[in-house]
């Protein structure tokens, strides 16, 4: 064999396997084997991303609807939020990753094909051929025993120090940090995250490093507030008991806030997002919609001439994510609410799905 492993690996493993919307199933699959510039890991957590909740649901954003093209090519093994223990090297993994057998490890969502414009731009996470882990054949996810990181991913040691289950959220952290980095926030700003979920409580831990005059989150959730805070909001508003565009608003002379990032999923919080950012503000739409939203561009444009950027991924930002996990500068004790066997994956999935016991669910294959 062309490759080192710490022991010979076995032929097959358990997977979650995704053969379509709602049909996802626990069964034995191969185990990969790494070609030249290949990691093998064990894997030790993976977690479960609304994206995923979205792909299972069956959402056109995934699977399309006719007049779209679907982007998931089942079967296919699902997750893209993980970490694993280094069980094979390809020949010359290690020395181009800085890899050695037993070593914890991540690889960025992406595997790009490195042969397009935007990789010759430096703009890897745009390619053309838009591989994640999780969703296409050629890049099986993390529900699974083991786990191929291909030739041409980006990948990166994660210290000892971070716990499986904390690792696991150093990809939706890194992708929280991508969309913080697009506000372009500034010391006088008053920024808006709406959600609090896994993915916006990483973006009010990055924005707090930014130290923005005020910072505000968004949730109906109370629960997820509470951790807001923790995470380094300075205001939290509950939509259900609080007009929160008019709050807004009032905290800002009437201005509005300056930036403003779409962390919800719903449409109808892009619209709320219009109505309370200020003229010339930023606005940062991150989430994965399930369904399309409708709004009056006018505002966009002649009212209010904002600044309007997409955020995907999360480019250059895994070293800093593993920092921030390293230095321990988010809850995450409080945001790691459940860490289920593998074989749970539909509790797991159903957990997510409601959304009110929990806030991240690992599974421990």
């Amino acid at each position: 064999m062309d490759y080192e492993a710490k022991a010979p690996l076995p032929d097959s493993m358990c997977a979650v396997v995704c053969h379509g919307p709602r049909d996802y199933r626990l069964q034995r699959w191969p185990v990969p084997q790494p070609g030249p510039e290949e990691v093998v890991v064990r894997v030790q957590a993976v977690g479960i991303c609304a994206s995923d909740l979205k792909c299972y649901q069956g959402a056109d954003t995934f699977w399309g609807n006719g007049e779209t093209a679907a982007y998931v090519q089942p079967p296919v093994i699902a997750g893209h939020e993980f970490v694993g223990e280094v069980v094979a090297l390809g020949r010359g993994a290690g020395e181009k990753y800085g890899l050695t057998l037993g070593d914890m490890a991540v690889s960025e969502q992406i595997v790009p094909t490195w042969d397009d414009r935007y990789a010759a731009r430096g703009q890897y996470w745009l390619c053309s051929e838009h591989n994640v882990y999780g969703f296409r054949q050629k890049t099986f996810g993390a529900m699974a025993e083991y786990m191929k990181f291909p030739y041409g991913a980006l990948n990166y040691k994660v210290p000892d120090s971070i716990p499986p289950a904390h690792a696991a959220f150093i990809e939706p952290l890194a992708c929280s940090i991508h969309a913080v980095q697009r506000g372009e926030i500034e010391l006088d700003h008053v920024v808006v995250i709406a959600g609090a979920g896994p993915l916006g409580l990483g973006m009010i831990a990055a924005a707090r490093l930014k130290n923005p005059r005020l910072l505000v989150a968004i949730d109906y959730n109370n629960h997820r507030l509470n951790v807001a805070k923790a995470c380094g909001a300075d205001i939290v508003l509950n939509p259900q008991h609080t007009q929160v565009v008019q709050a807004v608003l009032d905290l800002t002379d009437g201005y509005g806030c300056d930036v403003y990032i779409e962390a919800t999923g719903h449409p109808a919080a892009v619209q709320q997002g219009l109505d309370m950012i200020c003229k010339r503000g930023t606005f940062v739409e991150f989430s994965v919609m399930g369904q399309p939203a409708s709004i009056d561009w006018s505002i966009i444009g002649d009212h209010k001439e904002l600044n309007i950027h997409g955020s995907s991924l999360s480019p250059y930002t895994y070293p800093v994510a593993i920092d921030m996990i390293a230095k321990q500068q988010l809850p995450l004790d409080q945001i790691v609410t459940h860490e289920l066997p593998l074989a749970d994956y539909q509790k797991g999935f159903d957990l997510v799905a409601s959304g009110e016991q929990s806030i991240k669910v690992v599974l421990r294959p």
